[in-house]
């Protein structure tokens, strides 16, 4: 298999994507292609590995299947190995972290766009806009649920480290580059899912990239 992802520093999609093949366990070859750099729209159009998905990643490749979306190539994967490997056994945790997913995969457009992913800028706290602000305590509020409910096991959401974590991980992310206060328990889920081995390895990676999207730098608090 190959996985197609953007630049490490700035694709929370992609990161998505990673993560899931990590949990598969499965042996898959990682293709890094830069965004937006010279000629982008036409490297977007024309680049075989992104054709089949416009231009978008993450894309996974199988053999003869192609798979782009995030959530789509983690549930791709979770039919592979086994739907335990992502999701809780018991139902109503289950039913909880599909729509803890659901959500954030269809949703929070103000944190998105107001706090842009970007693992270069140097961490700096920045002004919520009341519509950012409504996000984040949306996000603490499932949680917290969450973690209230079915976090006894470990210490991720659902316990042990699951399709949950992997689609909250570019969230973790945003809130600490951006300085966010959280409460004592999302403050230890957040260290939780830094601290994650694939993340430090996600962020090593992202460290050693040369490349740079300027848009998105000039967007980071100075």
């Amino acid at each position: 298999m190959k996985l197609v992802i953007g630049n490490q520093s700035y694709s929370s999609w992609s990161l998505r994507g990673w993560l899931a093949d990590k949990q598969s366990g499965l042996a898959c070859e990682t293709d890094v292609i830069p965004l937006y750099g010279a000629q982008w729209e036409e490297t977007k159009r024309t680049l075989p590995e992104l054709a089949p998905s416009a231009g978008k990643v993450p894309v996974l490749w199988d053999g003869a299947s192609v798979v782009w979306d995030s959530l789509a190539i983690l549930e791709y994967l979770a039919d592979k190995v086994g739907r335990e490997r992502f999701w809780p056994k018991a139902d109503d945790a289950r039913g909880t972290a599909r729509a803890l997913v659901a959500e954030m995969h269809a949703g929070f457009g103000a944190l998105r766009s107001e706090l842009p992913f970007n693992l270069r800028m140097v961490p700096a706290a920045k002004l919520l806009s009341p519509a950012v602000r409504a996000d984040v305590e949306r996000i603490l509020t499932l949680w917290a649920q969450a973690r209230a409910r079915f976090g006894q096991g470990g210490p991720f959401l659902f316990g042990t480290f699951g399709a949950a974590d992997i689609f909250f991980a570019p969230v973790v992310v945003r809130l600490r580059q951006y300085g966010v206060a959280v409460p004592g328990f999302a403050a230890a889920y957040m260290d939780a899912v830094w601290d994650h081995e694939w993340l430090e390895a996600w962020r090593a990676a992202a460290a050693m990239e040369t490349w740079a999207i300027p848009q998105f730098d000039a967007a980071a608090p100075v």
